[in-house]
């Protein structure tokens, strides 16, 4: 290993949230004016109004990723196997305790 110094020219300076010499890149005055509280312009219709909510619906299924007919396919055969073993489970189970009380209740 060598002996240079982070802040010398050539040399790899750490990033993220991890800092080589543990000085903070926060100052005083910053870190000030994020605590004010920015007011923003009063609106008329907070929720945009009743007109503005059909386009929203349109142009947020536009940003939908559909999936193509043959991953339907699998995904349905997936949900169907889940149900086929949780309900032979759950089945399965209920016979299992439902002789178990049989043979407690019954001479």
């Amino acid at each position: 290993m060598t002996d240079q110094q982070p802040n010398q020219p050539g040399v790899a300076r750490p990033t993220g949230k991890r800092q080589l010499t543990g000085v903070g890149t926060t100052s005083t005055s910053s870190y000030e004016a994020k605590r004010v509280a920015k007011t923003a312009p009063e609106d008329e219709k907070p929720g945009g109004g009743v007109a503005s909510f059909i386009p929203e619906v349109v142009s947020e299924m536009r940003k939908v990723i559909w999936p193509t007919a043959r991953q339907m396919v699998i995904y349905t055969l997936v949900v169907f196997a889940f149900l086929i073993i949780v309900t032979a489970l759950v089945s399965g189970v209920d016979f299992i305790v439902g002789l178990g009380v049989e043979k407690v209740l019954t001479p």
